[in-house]
């Protein structure tokens, strides 16, 4: 069950996140269990490669960018590789206003496909859009009996339990639906291998017959990375616009299923997740990987790896090489305020380990002292504070209305945050690009 993937994803993020210092090797570490638990969870070999090989680029291009963490650069990387596997943004049932949108599902057999029909009649139906169906498995003995039971008497259903082929039942419920001024029309069909060429062949037959507005593909997650072959064969014969994938709730391939389908290009719309007829929901990748990995707080992660301007941006990377002046320090510190990122360069500094909110708000009021510190300083002052003898520790503190205690102490921050952060680029974390999991 997707249960099992999600815990060891949630332990991969766990082991990273709590490490004191971030080297190549926690990373290899972490790698090597995402690898695991993707694998585990069915997913494609070839998909979970890639999305290593993405992480680590990722890191080997922002390993210099500092004021995120790397850790929450990890977490971020992780997340949008997850995505891209399933397929990107979420996307939704397009129906097209005044006129009647015609939704053809198809799938093998067994699959859950006359089930999810009723299911999203309904779900069409308390979105208020005038929706019927058609009954047109003519093969299965009690194809239409399950859907009558399935729509309760609530949503239109035609049907015709006569010698006529699926195709000219199906013809005559497309009027039928037109008749009655619906909005949508989901269709049901018989469930077909795609070994069987005559029941393909009639697929390709209603198609051209009613000219649908979508095909709907429905795919058991039970069958894993399965699901790419199944798709590719329905898409050759009639184009795959959408796809469910029900049994989501009781498979361990769920995740095999999700991801080999969305490398097909068709997007993924709805997963079932229960057998009751409510028991069905919207897929959003974005909501659904933040489920997987258990991150409340990814959002957030998020927001500030996206919000560094530009300008922030080369100042960090400034930063990250050791390259960087008192006053792009004191900068820095300002704008991780905002960013929310300061217990990252906290953890430099002397004493800095995590601070509590209190003991942050004082770390601010001093930061506000470096500021003017700082503007007191010359421009010769800034750029090389080695210059900076007792003369112009006590002019500068006069100058910024702080004490020479106050000034010793910025120039000693500085040095060391400085000495701190070259060692680091030079280390461990600019061996992320020659990783193997």
């Amino acid at each position: 069950m997707l249960e099992n993937i999600s815990e060891r994803l949630q332990n991969a993020l766990r082991f990273i996140t709590r490490q004191a210092y971030v080297s190549d090797k926690e990373v290899s570490e972490y790698l090597r269990e995402i690898q695991r638990a993707l694998i585990m969870g069915d997913v494609d070999v070839r998909l979970v490669s890639q999305l290593t090989e993405d992480i680590k680029k990722g890191l080997k291009e922002a390993v210099e960018g500092y004021g995120i963490s790397l850790k929450d650069r990890i977490t971020y990387l992780t997340y949008q590789g997850l995505i891209r596997i399933l397929g990107g943004e979420k996307k939704e049932l397009r129906i097209i206003p005044n006129q009647l949108n015609v939704f053809v599902f198809m799938g093998i057999q067994g699959s859950g496909k006359t089930t999810t029909v009723g299911k999203i009649a309904h779900y069409l139906k308390n979105k208020n859009v005038k929706v019927g169906v058609i009954a047109g498995d003519v093969f299965r003995p009690g194809a239409v009996d399950q859907l009558k039971q399935l729509l309760k008497g609530e949503i239109p259903l035609y049907s015709d339990v006569s010698k006529k082929t699926s195709v000219e039942v199906i013809k005559e419920g497309v009027e039928w639906a037109r008749r009655l001024g619906l909005d949508v029309v989901l269709v049901d069909t018989a469930g077909r291998h795609r070994t069987e060429e005559t029941l393909m062949g009639e697929m390709v037959q209603i198609i051209n017959a009613v000219n649908p507005t979508a095909t709907i593909l429905v795919v058991d997650a039970m069958i894993g990375q399965q699901a790419r072959v199944q798709a590719e064969a329905f898409n050759r014969v009639a184009k795959v616009g959408y796809v469910i994938v029900t049994k989501l709730d009781g498979s361990a391939k769920g995740g095999g299923a999700l991801s080999a389908i969305a490398s097909v290009g068709a997007p993924i719309i709805f997963i079932g997740v229960g057998e009751g007829i409510e028991e069905i929901e919207e897929f959003d990748p974005v909501k659904f990987v933040s489920r997987l990995l258990g991150k409340p707080d990814l959002e957030s992660i998020i927001a500030r790896v996206q919000k560094m301007s530009r300008e922030e941006k080369i100042r960090a990377q400034r930063m990250a090489r050791g390259r960087f002046t008192i006053e792009e320090f004191v900068q820095q510190l300002e704008s991780a305020r905002k960013m929310g990122g300061i217990q990252t360069i906290l953890s430099s500094l002397p004493g800095g380990g995590k601070l509590s909110k209190k003991d942050m708000e004082e770390f601010f009021v001093k930061v506000k002292k470096w500021r003017a510190i700082v503007n007191s300083m010359n421009t010769e002052e800034r750029e090389d504070v080695t210059i900076m003898d007792s003369s112009r520790v006590r002019r500068v503190a006069r100058g910024s209305g702080t004490s020479e205690k106050d000034v010793r102490e910025l120039l000693k921050q500085y040095l060391v945050a400085k000495k701190t952060i070259k060692k680091i680029s030079k280390g461990a974390l600019r061996d992320i690009s020659r990783l193997r999991p």
